[in-house]
Order: structure tokens, then sequence, then C-alpha cells
């Protein structure tokens, strides 16, 4: 695994404790030599996650459309900036660019880009692990909602396995570092739930 792409807040939040999570998130990365791909931004999670994978030695590859780079103040330090024209080529661009993804603390536009890139999982556009790093169980009522979709039977068992949750970081790492893409139905058997 040579690319992370991490999808986190642009704001920090009120508990210190999701910025040391992206803190010692991003020295895990560049201890183990993994290039972050995130969003872009200078500021919030997102902003010291790239601090710190930076000030570790390591290598960040943010992706930032126009638009939001006046107002999200693009990270002027980062290893490469790529600016694209829209939301649409961020997604796409961070999912080619990178090996795995991972959901740190973020608001709707974090839960958005997390659910987009897992449902291309389920519809097998790529084969890439999906984790939650659940900090101080910031995602227990998102993960509870899809495990009630599950028994409401509007979500397949096989499919809300695909994402691998975990409170530390460096177990995340190493789930996403020995995953192994799971049999699920073909397409033709996904389609009648």
């Amino acid at each position: 695994m040579q690319r992370i792409c991490v999808f986190c807040g642009s704001s920090s939040g009120f508990s210190p404790r999701y910025v040391d999570a992206a803190r010692r998130l991003g020295e895990d990365l560049a201890r183990a030599k993994i290039t972050l791909v995130f969003g872009g931004g200078g500021g919030g999670l997102m902003g010291t996650m790239a601090d710190s994978v930076l000030g570790a030695g390591g290598k960040v590859i943010g992706v930032i459309p126009e638009q939001l780079v006046a107002r999200e103040l693009g990270h002027q330090r980062l290893t490469e900036l790529r600016v694209v024209g829209s939301m649409h080529e961020r997604k796409a661009l961070m999912a080619e660019l990178s090996d795995a993804f991972i959901a740190l603390p973020g608001g709707a536009g974090t839960l958005e880009e997390f659910c987009e890139i897992w449902t291309w999982a389920q519809l097998r556009i790529h084969t890439k692990p999906c984790g939650v790093l659940n900090v101080d169980g910031y995602y227990d009522t998102f993960l509870a909602f899809l495990d009630e979709t599950v028994e409401k039977g509007f979500l397949r068992a096989e499919y809300r396995a695909l994402i691998l949750v975990e409170h530390k970081a460096e177990v995340l790492l190493e789930r996403l570092r020995t995953y192994r893409t799971p049999d699920l139905p073909d397409l033709a058997g996904r389609l009648g739930t």
C-alpha cells in the first residue's frame, strides 16, 4: 500500500481528541512511508493531518476544486497540490490515486465522500479497502444506522462488512494493509435484495 486517501473535516470539531487522532494518523502514515491523499485544505483536521505527515518526513498529495481553493485556504506546503474543476473530479482523482480509504471525523462532505467510495466498493468499481477511524465513538450512531439498514433489508450484511472499523490508527492501518477482497454476489444477484 503506497497511498491512502483520508476524508476528514475542514474544521477541527470541539474535542481535542479529533485533532490528536489526525496528528497521530499523519505520523503513522509517514512512519509507514505511505503517501497521504486528501482534500487539499489547510485548516481543520485536514490541515493538522497534512502538517503531521509533512513534519514526520512523509509525502502529501492534496486534491482541491478551483472554487474551494480560496474558501478552504488550500494548503500551500504540500508535496503536490492538484487543482481540479469540480467536486466530481476531486473524488474521482482521489480514488484513482489511492490504494485504500479512511474516514476521520468530519461533516456532511466527509460522510458523502466516504459513502460514495464505499458504494463503489459494493458495485466493484474498485476493490480497495474502506476504513473508519472511530475516534472517541464519533461514528457510533452512523454505524448503528447502517446496522439498522441491514436489519430492515436495505443493505446486505456483506456490504456492511466492507467497512473496517477501528479506534486506533495503527490497528486500522494494519487491517487495510492485510485486506483481502471478499467474494460478493454478482451484480445480477445484488440487484434483488
